[in-house]
């Protein structure tokens, strides 16, 4: 599989940045994302920690699955869009994170998930037939069912686990994949109607039970 200069340079800064802040403890500290300091004026955070990454396996398994993803999107809406739905969707991961934590002011985080998953939900739409395999389950299944189950985890994390995984930024880089690509091409409504409507329900149901 090709890989396009696009999606490399994206990698590249983000192995380049991720590896500048394990080497370099003051650089870490300046640019993760933390609630306080961003409330103190430092939103650069906001998309700055988004290419650093807390180890090895953190950065490879996001730029693995961006590496399989990446063209996908990057062939439908072309460079311009697919770095805006990338950047649009970290910034929405980590605005999300910032109002879900906004009475955590210690609370931090670092990683390009909320970005590589709202690409992921980007391809799972232009692509209606696509289908997904996991590691532990490699037997293909439809990019909305995939999307589903994701989802459906991501609020089951958000209200019950306490594992470092920073669910909200993949909820809402999930959630600026999706609108991002029915706002550039609106007929994924029509190609996609049924991910599209079945994503929708999740998201609402999702809502309220992590509300309740």
């Amino acid at each position: 599989m090709t890989i396009s200069f696009e999606v490399l340079v994206i990698i590249i800064l983000n192995v380049f940045f991720t590896y500048k802040g394990f080497n370099d403890y003051r650089f870490f500290e300046k640019f993760r994302f933390k609630i306080s300091d961003i409330r103190n004026n430092e939103s650069f955070r906001l998309i700055s920690s988004g290419f650093l990454h807390v180890d090895n396996p953190h950065l490879i398994f996001n730029m693995i699955t961006f590496y399989f993803f990446g063209d996908i999107v990057l062939n439908v809406f072309g460079t311009f869009w697919f770095i805006c739905i990338y950047i649009g969707s970290l910034l929405l991961g980590n605005l999300f994170s910032l109002i879900i934590h906004r009475n955590k002011p210690n609370y931090s985080a670092v990683g390009a998930s909320g970005a590589v998953t709202g690409i992921l939900f980007s391809a799972i739409l232009t692509y209606p037939d696509l289908k997904l395999a996991l590691l532990f389950f490699p037997i293909p299944i439809p990019g909305y069912i995939f999307g589903l189950l994701y989802l459906a985890y991501t609020f089951y994390g958000m209200k019950n686990l306490n594992d470092g995984i920073g669910h909200s930024a993949h909820l809402g880089g999930a959630i600026g994949g999706i609108l991002l690509s029915i706002l550039l091409i609106p007929e994924i409504i029509i190609i996609s109607f049924k991910s599209v409507i079945l994503l929708l329900l999740v998201t609402i149901f999702g809502t309220f039970f992590y509300k309740k």
